[in-house]
């Protein structure tokens, strides 16, 4: 299905929206089959109990994509993306495929290759690409290395939060040599 330009609303795709539901209502059983619905509150806590079941029942990124259709899989999905849906104001979205503006079938049969076949979230005002999917997330998770080959090594906390945001940290540390460099004009000066 191609999305024609201004006519398709990702937030508003039938399957989402099913989705949704079916995810906000079995959220207590879902909560409780994976360790107590108090034990899943939004909070710190409750994402590092979320990473301890999923680091204890998977082991590798391709069992997660392999499963991302089962209950477990699709109430993590879930989980991650309403925590930032409520941290950072963000929505739900299906998005279409950048390049070709394709929808795929929502969590269709097989993974399609080169589309994102999985619900995201991002700003209302986000432009295409600028979304984040929680079933990459959970892979990310089980990542020993990155794009580049350089081990990784996160936590589900610290992506959420965004403590790992390289722009951020890039320009932390340009913000202090601006402020040494500042120092050192007044001392010298």
């Amino acid at each position: 299905m191609f999305a024609p330009h201004g006519s398709y609303d990702s937030t508003r795709h039938p399957d989402l929206l099913a989705w949704l539901t079916e995810r906000r209502t079995g959220f207590e059983r879902w909560a409780h089959e994976a360790g107590g619905v108090t034990r899943f509150d939004f909070s710190h806590a409750s994402l590092d109990a979320l990473e301890d079941l999923v680091r204890k029942t998977y082991t590798m990124t391709e069992e997660i994509t392999q499963q991302r259709r089962t209950l477990f899989i699709q109430g993590a999905v879930w989980y991650i993306g309403e925590a930032l849906c409520r941290r950072n104001g963000w929505i739900w979205k299906f998005e279409p495929d950048v390049n070709t503006g394709e929808v795929p079938p929502f969590y269709g049969e097989t993974e399609a290759p080169g589309l994102l076949d999985t619900p995201c979230v991002g700003a209302p005002e986000a432009g295409p690409g600028e979304h984040w999917y929680p079933l990459n997330t959970l892979r990310r998770l089980l990542a020993e290395d990155d794009e580049m080959g350089n081990p990784i090594d996160e936590r589900l906390v610290g992506m959420v939060e965004g403590w790992y945001d390289e722009e951020e940290d890039e320009d932390e540390n340009e913000d202090e040599n601006e402020d040494e460099n500042e120092d050192l004009e007044v001392f010298e000066g």
